[in-house]
């Protein structure tokens, strides 16, 4: 098996921590993870997070916005899991 790139595993930990938290990473947390400084973080999220990717930054920031099928800020459309709503939809 090949090792996989780090969009990939980038794309892989935001959506791990929305599954479990409902929230996605900051940058920097993202960077720890991915084992590379801060900077690196910030621009492997604005790396995947571009056309046509279905997720996008809040304008002029480094937060995410949207990470499909999940929204970081709240939407009309909940999602709840086994009695647990801590889920926006896009």
């Amino acid at each position: 098996m090949t090792e996989l790139s780090q969009m990939d595993r980038t794309f892989q930990i935001i959506m791990k921590r929305f599954i479990e938290t409902g929230q996605a990473p900051h940058y920097t947390e993202l960077a720890a993870e991915l084992g590379v400084a801060p900077e690196e973080g910030r621009e492997a999220l604005h790396k995947l997070c571009t056309p046509p990717f279905p997720g996008w930054l809040f304008p002029n920031t480094d937060y995410v916005a949207s990470f499909a099928p999940f929204s970081n800020l709240p939407t009309q459309y909940r999602i709840t899991i086994d009695g647990q709503q801590k889920w926006f939809g896009q």
